[in-house]
């Protein structure tokens, strides 16, 4: 392909996610959004450096942060699994298995899951839950994704994620898309690369199901009480785009390091910026990573900025055939036991 064109697409997408992003600028709202577990981070490795590889994620763990970077997965099949402790003891569990298909391109299957435990059920005539009921939310997206890499330096991916929430007896159903270019070696320097993503495009949500039926008598007219469905209000996904830099280099043969950057503007909320970086050490077929990073929002209060910087460590061992990689993260979190994230990736 030639590689002029491939300028230009890059170009076209970042003067589109710059576009987006002055006009949303130009009405900034806050307020409530659907499906906001969407937002919620998976895979240790990327949170451990605050989010902000945005171009250099590769693997199934990039399929949340930049599904571009499934197109350059280091293996001809990869398989993840991650579990994290967020706020309010509310659990996030993640799985993802990806391949590279020669002349096709890469193809992934990703799974997020939140657990909220059991929760105790009110009623208007047991507001404090003594009839001894509970319920536990169920929220889950699967998402399935293809990524190519089109060159050495530019690779594309797009991620179609089917939304399922429910309740109790009320449930809520959408799907969303995402769409990611990396570009490495950018203006012809080694080690510079960016990438953009667009993420949660799709239509707004609602709730539905008995849980939102409820009796009533008619005052008008002589009818025996009746059950009448409340129609629950819809709310946008919460959209935003994405644009990161990074550069990366080695001080030496086994000694490589990788500085991270990103911006974020969300469609309701405030524009946040994130910085991360990765030092690592190899030795034969064994590898060790330290990361830090960390995210601000300088335009929300004080009280809104509950997460603080995060760390972390990953180990990865090769052998005949297989690597297998283990990372940890932790983040600081203000009012709430900190989240701590532990992943498990298989190479093939």
């Amino acid at each position: 392909m030639n590689n002029r064109f491939l300028n230009y697409l890059v170009v076209a997408c970042l003067i589109l996610a710059l576009g987006i992003q002055t006009s949303d600028a130009q009405n900034k709202r806050t307020g409530t959004a659907a499906a906001t577990e969407l937002l919620v981070p998976v895979g240790a490795r990327d949170f451990a450096m605050g989010g902000a590889s945005i171009s250099t994620a590769k693997g199934v763990e990039a399929i949340h942060w930049n599904p571009a970077g499934l197109g350059r997965m280091g293996y001809s099949a990869e398989g993840m699994f991650s579990t994290m402790t967020y706020i309010g003891d509310i659990g996030v569990n993640y799985g993802a298995v990806g391949g590279h298909f020669e002349g096709i391109g890469s193809i992934g299957v990703s799974v997020k899951a939140l657990n909220f435990g059991d929760i105790k059920l009110t009623t208007n005539d047991d507001p404090e839950g003594k009839g001894g009921r509970l319920f536990s939310p169920t929220y889950a997206t699967v998402g399935l994704t293809y990524a190519r890499a089109l060159t050495d330096a530019i690779s594309v991916g797009t991620t179609v994620k089917i939304i399922s929430e429910q309740i109790d007896r009320v449930s809520a159903t959408g799907f969303a898309i995402d769409f990611g270019v990396q570009y490495s070696g950018l203006a012809g320097v080694p080690g510079l690369g960016i990438g953009v993503t667009v993420k949660n495009i799709g239509p707004q949500m609602s709730f539905s199901g008995p849980g939102l039926l409820r009796s009533a008598t008619s005052t008008a007219e002589r009818r025996p009480e009746q059950k009448y469905m409340i129609e629950a209000a819809s709310f946008e996904l919460p959209s935003l785009i994405e644009i990161g830099l990074s550069y990366g280099g080695a001080f030496q043969d086994n000694l490589m390091y990788t500085v991270n950057s990103s911006f974020t503007n969300n469609n309701l909320y405030f524009d946040e910026y994130r910085l991360g970086g990765e030092v690592g050490y190899s030795i034969e077929n064994f590898s060790l990573f330290g990361r830090a990073g960390m995210a601000m929002t300088p335009q929300a209060e004080e009280k809104e900025n509950i997460f603080g910087p995060t760390f972390g460590f990953g180990i990865s061992y090769g052998m005949t055939g297989m690597t297998l990689i283990l990372d940890f993260a932790y983040r600081q979190v203000e009012f709430f036991d900190a989240n701590q994230v532990i992943s498990m990736k298989i190479g093939f």
